[in-house]
């Protein structure tokens, strides 16, 4: 005796089809897809080995507004400027004093730092004689640093020939924090950056790096110059880049 397989309505087979695409995509979510910089996302997940996004914020504003909480508190920023302020300036201005003996640094170079708090890094630039050195973060300390956000820079493509920066384990957006570096940057430019890949990072930090491959594999239109073990409040890598004038 052969079985036969009644034939199923067209209505209902399809149903039935649309059915196991659901299942099908809810047990397999395509988490590789980033968004643009939102205003409401909850987070973020980077599949790179060697880079994990700090899940926990409700939206990109409770993130901003845990970073002020930093920059904004008034104990920090009079530490800052008062016990710390020598010492830092004095260290920065070794680490930047080496980039202009590299030729990686002028005098006649337009810099920025990124990240720069209370401006000692800008400090620092002026000591070794880049006047023309400006910093950025979102709470401004004229006239040393303007008020902005490192993930949309206020500023105009290809403007600067140095950038710096040792904020990145802050960057909720790594591909964002870097895109605007890129841009911002002028063609035979160099950029800084300063990160940790063995010590721990603060409660304010949105990021942890466990290698440099992935912050090379960020810099789309940028070569490695560099990479060196360095000791910098806290931080233990230095990764220089040049972007490419083409």
């Amino acid at each position: 005796m052969k079985f036969v397989i009644p034939k199923l309505p067209f209505a209902l087979s399809l149903f039935f089809s649309l059915s196991l695409l659901l299942v099908f995509f809810f047990a397999f979510p395509l988490t590789s897809l980033r968004r643009p910089l939102p205003s409401s996302s909850a987070t973020v997940t980077v599949a790179d080995e060697g880079i994990r996004i700090r899940h926990g914020y409700t939206s990109y504003e409770a993130y901003i507004q845990h970073q002020l909480n930093k920059t904004q508190n008034p104990k920090l920023r009079k530490v800052w400027t008062t016990r710390d302020w020598d010492r830092k300036v004095r260290v920065f201005s070794t680490f930047f004093q080496r980039l202009s003996d590299r030729g990686l640094l002028s005098n006649g170079s337009k810099a920025l730092s990124i990240g720069a708090r209370v401006g000692q890094e800008v400090a620092a630039l002026r000591l070794i004689g880049v006047e023309d050195s400006i910093g950025l973060d979102l709470v401004p300390r004229p006239p040393l640093v303007v008020k902005g956000d490192f993930h949309a820079q206020p500023f105009e493509e290809e403007t600067f020939d140095f950038e710096f920066s040792n904020v990145f384990d802050h960057a909720l957006y790594p591909e964002k924090f870097v895109g605007e570096i890129e841009r911002t940057l002028k063609p035979g430019g160099v950029c800084v950056i300063h990160v940790s890949l063995h010590g721990k990072t603060d409660k304010y930090s949105a990021n942890d790096l466990y290698s440099v491959k992935p912050l090379v594999k960020l810099f789309k239109r940028s070569e490695v110059v560099e990479v060196r073990k360095i000791d910098g409040f806290g931080l233990d890598t230095e990764v220089v880049f040049r972007k490419n004038k083409d």
